[in-house]
């Protein structure tokens, strides 16, 4: 039999967290190794999902995916690929979205929204204190690597902040986020990226008193994940 391994450690947050979520986006690549995929989202009704709008294309890492550390509820086998910091692979799993954030001081939405200012940085050195925040540059500790939340090419220009690896485990990957993408066919360094309109209307549709959460993962785990969020729809 073929060994199995739970993903998510005591650590992280209880499949009860994953049955609160009223919202959910789904995000389905064909396997581990490419670097594009599908996205759909989900509203809970009468306790089942019933998709919201037109699935999209979004771009995600250059070197497809590696289980995250997120939120309990799936399985996977020891052999498979895991998340690592510069990897570029972007997090499988199951994530809180917790903010939005952009360059204007308001956006159109919901939640909770960060203005990512001049001096605003994510941390992604391993040995920080700071590992894996977002702070302003002039609170952190003189981190040996960041990357500046405010980008002169505007993939940042508005975004959703991504629950991956939120203790902090070193080396395990982070600053996570939606964006808007590069081109058609760009991949990323580990997120996930779409159109700028796509993007808006997520930003706009997302409520967090629904605790939205992304469902990212190859096709040949979405039969299990339909056995937590009952509805979502697998591809052929």
């Amino acid at each position: 039999m073929k060994q199995i391994a739970k993903l998510f450690l005591p650590l992280f947050v209880s499949v009860f967290s994953v049955e609160a979520s009223e919202q959910l986006i789904l995000i389905i690549s064909n396997d581990f190794n490419v670097s594009h995929a599908i996205l759909t989202r989900y509203e809970k009704v009468d306790q089942q999902y019933q998709q919201v709008g037109q699935s999209v294309p979004v771009n995600i890492g250059r070197n497809g995916l590696g289980w995250g550390l997120g939120e309990a509820g799936l399985t996977h086998g020891v052999d498979e690929p895991l998340k690592k910091e510069g990897d570029g692979k972007a997090p499988a799993g199951i994530f809180k979205i917790s903010k939005a954030f952009g360059y204007t001081k308001t956006l159109e939405t919901k939640m909770p929204y960060v203005e990512a200012d001049k001096e605003l940085i994510c941390v992604d050195d391993v040995n920080s204190q700071h590992y894996n925040q977002i702070l302003s540059l002039q609170n952190a500790a003189q981190p040996k690597s960041f990357e500046w939340m405010r980008r002169q090419d505007d993939l940042y220009k508005m975004g959703l902040i991504v629950e991956h690896n939120s203790a902090a485990v070193k080396g395990a990957g982070s600053c996570i986020f939606f964006h808007i993408r590069k081109s058609e066919d760009a991949p990323t360094a580990g997120c996930s990226a779409m159109r700028e309109d796509d993007l808006f209307k997520i930003i706009k549709w997302l409520d967090p008193k629904k605790e939205p959460k992304v469902v990212q993962i190859p096709k040949k785990y979405c039969v299990q994940a339909q056995t937590l969020f009952q509805g979502i729809t697998c591809p052929q």
